[in-house]
């Protein structure tokens, strides 16, 4: 996809325009799926939530016979100036050493995308620039957090029949929280969990940097577009544009847990259909994820406990959406198979 240009009068008014113009769902296609459905040799709705999920790779990739030829999983990575809060463990520089491990194939997210046939593709956002410290300035400037959306609807191009996407980023599940809390309210210690580890001090610290993120930014924050850049990191803004483009294109969604969904939250508060065309993988144990969730009207695939990140429980989930599609393309008919259907 063309990077749409920026304007300086405002450099969000492209993605806004195409918010505007979002493909809807293919209900023929729907329509084709439920219709083989109803041949195959099971009860109707005997699968549950595998069927749901044949009918809306059909309904978002506009095809009666979905494919999962070509998942890719999509890894965004930044760093971010609240470490200095002390927000984190870890110092910034694993965020590199991270990036590092994955292309040598050593993260958790390598194994599932090899045992699932998913490709992995990691993008590298100036790690050596980290955006500013959001208890002291925004994060971004305007016409940076707008080329930044651009570059993440650039970045998933190549063909994909499955989005699954992901990010790495020391200090990011801060950043996530204060999108929340910027978003829905509460109080910080609502959303903020514990990232990478933070004892009890290091959680406090945490909260207090979220609450004075806010607080610093409350005038400027009603636009989510403006929330972001001020809140948000790169990997989150990369992401809000793969999340469009990904619609934009026609590809399903499959979102991961808490930092992914911050990303989804932004484009969710400008307008709660633009997720219509993406699943949640699984629901992570970090911080108030189950609660995002709710507020995104997802209902995840999976919950086993997970907060890794790096795109892992999304790269899970491409493995139900193929047994899914299996089940579907490959299983026996009432008529091919000689049984007796239910009477009419």
């Amino acid at each position: 996809m063309t990077q749409p240009p920026i304007p300086d009068a405002d450099p969000f008014e492209a993605f806004r325009a195409l918010l505007a113009q979002m493909p809807q769902a293919a209900a023929e296609a729907v329509a084709a799926v439920r219709a083989r459905d109803a041949q195959l040799t099971k009860p109707p709705g005997a699968l549950g939530r595998l069927e749901d999920i044949v009918e809306w790779l059909a309904a978002w990739q506009d095809r009666p016979e979905p494919t999962l030829d070509r998942p890719t999983v999509v890894v965004f990575a930044a760093n971010h100036g609240v470490v200095a809060q002390g927000v984190s463990p870890y110092p910034a520089s694993v965020t590199e050493q991270m990036l590092k491990n994955f292309s040598a194939g050593g993260a958790a997210v390598n194994q599932i995308c090899a045992i699932h046939g998913a490709g992995l593709k990691v993008f590298e956002l100036a790690l050596n620039v980290p955006t500013k410290d959001i208890t002291e300035a925004p994060a971004m400037e305007p016409r940076e957090c707008a080329a930044t959306l651009a570059y993440g609807m650039e970045a998933i191009a190549g063909g994909a029949d499955l989005l699954a996407l992901g990010e790495m980023g020391i200090g990011n599940t801060t950043v996530a929280a204060a999108i929340y809390h910027a978003l829905y309210g509460g109080e910080a210690e609502d959303w903020v969990g514990r990232g990478t580890g933070v004892d009890d001090a290091g959680l406090k610290r945490k909260a207090d940097a979220v609450r004075r993120a806010v607080a610093l930014h409350k005038d400027f924050i009603d636009d989510p577009f403006e929330l972001l850049r001020r809140l948000g990191g790169r990997e989150i803004a990369a992401m809000v544009g793969a999340i469009l483009a990904a619609r934009m294109e026609r590809t399903p969604v499959l979102l991961d847990g808490y930092v992914v969904c911050a990303a989804a939250a932004i484009l969710h508060a400008l307008d709660p259909s633009s997720l219509d065309h993406c699943l949640a993988g699984h629901v992570s144990a970090e911080g108030a994820h189950a609660q995002v969730l709710q507020k995104l009207g997802k209902k995840p695939l999976l919950d086993l406990g997970m907060r890794l990140g790096e795109g892992s429980g999304a790269a899970l989930a491409i493995g139900l959406a193929k047994a899914a599609l299996a089940c579907h393309k490959d299983m026996a008919t009432f008529a091919s198979a000689g049984v007796d259907n239910k009477e009419a």
